[in-house]
């Protein structure tokens, strides 16, 4: 049987969660040419993120530095907890985001949204 899918408007796009369990959570996140996602890390949740379509600079910290990388569609990292990391949209972009269930778990360290913090 096929769950509804659950939509979560953002000021940067919006999410589409395609499955929630006890154990894990799928979502669908568009996020609009030239947005970005917080800068932020998670205590707990474990995730990995998946290019379905667009290009998007991918940035997580790396020895203390900010690395950015390009990706595209077909490209894939897997973030672990306390990795500082951010999306942003080069163009229209989606990714597919599978990670472990604790979606509350996010500490935003910069937003251009003004969601600092928890």
């Amino acid at each position: 049987m096929s769950q509804p899918l659950h939509r979560v408007e953002k000021p940067w796009g919006y999410e589409l969660w395609w499955a929630r369990t006890d154990r894990y959570v799928g979502k669908q996140i568009h996020i609009n040419k030239g947005h970005a996602l917080s800068l932020q890390y998670h205590n707990t949740k474990d995730e990995t993120i998946f290019v379905w379509s667009g290009k998007i600079l991918f940035e997580r910290e790396v020895d203390g530095k900010l690395v950015a990388t390009e990706m595209g569609p077909g490209e894939a990292v897997h973030v672990t907890p306390p990795t500082v990391h951010r999306m942003t949209a080069i163009e229209d972009s989606d990714v597919l985001e599978v990670s472990t269930p604790e979606t509350d778990d996010v500490v935003r360290l910069e937003d251009r949204y003004g969601r600092k913090g928890t």
